[in-house]
């Protein structure tokens, strides 16, 4: 085989990974469908304004598969319009974004996640899960292993806040205005926030 058609053969089996993933289940993702892919619809509770009009997205082991899986990732978020801005656990306290969308996706240990501010919705985060949270959804980490890590990536050009406070008028306005990208971060242009959030 000469270089050029190494080369050629390496692409071609590059973007396999990418689309196959029964063949190269080590880098590739799955596809996120209703088995795997939970909405959660959070209203007001007390001072955390979470956010009536967008869903909370929760994909179950969707990410890719490697011994080392922050890089594919981060690869993966930013590809679907989702940049990346850190690698790290989770605050162990009650939060909100006003200023941005967030999207976490868990790439070691684990850790029960509350959603929706005290006494709210509590899930179970495990390599390979992603949590995408509207602006406004209140979060905080309950409890996880020592090796526990999300990517925590966002729409371009949003920079996230910390909220622990009730909202003002003027941030629940631009909660409700803040845009997002046409493509879900998990499986671009067929993933579930191109159904549930641009139509609501």
């Amino acid at each position: 085989m000469n270089d050029l058609s190494r080369r050629h053969f390496m692409r071609v089996m590059s973007g396999l990974a990418l689309t196959a993933p029964a063949l190269f289940s080590r880098y590739a993702t799955a596809a996120p469908t209703a088995q795997n892919v939970q909405l959660l619809r959070l209203e007001r509770n007390g001072w955390v304004p979470n956010n009536p009009h967008l869903p909370v997205i929760i994909y179950q082991n969707v990410l890719p598969k490697a011994a080392e899986m922050t890089s594919p990732t981060e690869s993966l978020f930013e590809k679907n319009s989702w940049p990346p801005q850190w690698v790290a656990s989770i605050f162990t306290f009650h939060h909100y974004h006003s200023t941005a969308h967030e999207v976490l996706g868990c790439v070691s240990g684990n850790a029960k996640v509350m959603l929706g501010g005290p006494g709210g919705h509590v899930i179970n985060m495990s390599a390979g899960d992603v949590a995408l949270l509207p602006a406004g959804t209140g979060h905080f980490n309950d409890g996880s292993s020592d090796d526990f890590q999300v990517v925590g990536a966002y729409p371009p050009h949003q920079q996230w806040d910390i909220c622990r406070a009730a909202p003002t008028p003027e941030m629940l306005q631009r909660i409700s205005q803040l845009p997002f990208p046409d493509s879900d971060p998990v499986a671009g242009q067929t993933g579930p926030l191109t159904h549930s959030w641009q139509k609501a």
